[in-house]
């Protein structure tokens, strides 16, 4: 059984729905959800939000947070987590954002990600430094974590 399957299953489970909120993965992390039979029975949506205006749109994110930190911090991950609960009929919500390359900086590298996970009671965020694998690389390491995040909600 895949790691998108089992979640699937749990969920259905539970009856608790999931929605995504996606940057750097432009929406894999859903695409991987829905190509298991019956998720439409556990995945409520998914925002791809890459743009910052998007991310402010659709998730709620405080434009003093994109500001303060920039669209890669474990802050944004947050409020994305938060504003993709929000703006749902999900119970549980994970948002990546993150920096797939070419290209990065001294201060964000191509390879860094942030995540973050919520059940509504609380939002855990997490930075993974995958490096300059590659931008197809970086963005399936980034859906696969995120659905390990996922997995560990159910």
């Amino acid at each position: 059984m895949s790691l998108a399957e089992d979640i699937i299953d749990k969920a259905r489970a539970t009856g608790k729905m999931i929605a995504t909120a996606e940057s750097c993965t432009g929406g894999m992390v859903a695409a991987a959800l829905t190509d298991v039979a019956g998720s439409s029975g556990a995945l409520d949506r998914g925002f791809v939000t890459y743009s910052n205006a998007a991310k402010i749109e659709m998730l709620g994110v405080a434009e003093a947070t994109l500001a303060a930190h920039g669209a890669v911090s474990e802050e944004v991950a947050m409020e994305m987590a938060r504003g993709a609960l929000l703006h749902s009929q999900a119970r549980v919500a994970v948002s990546i954002t993150g920096i797939a390359g070419p290209g990065g900086s001294e201060h964000k590298p191509e390879g860094r990600v942030c995540f973050g996970i919520t059940d509504g009671s609380e939002v855990a965020t997490e930075t993974v430094e995958f490096g300059a694998l590659g931008r197809d690389m970086v963005r399936a390491a980034a859906r696969d974590h995120a659905l390990g995040l996922l997995l560990s909600r159910f």
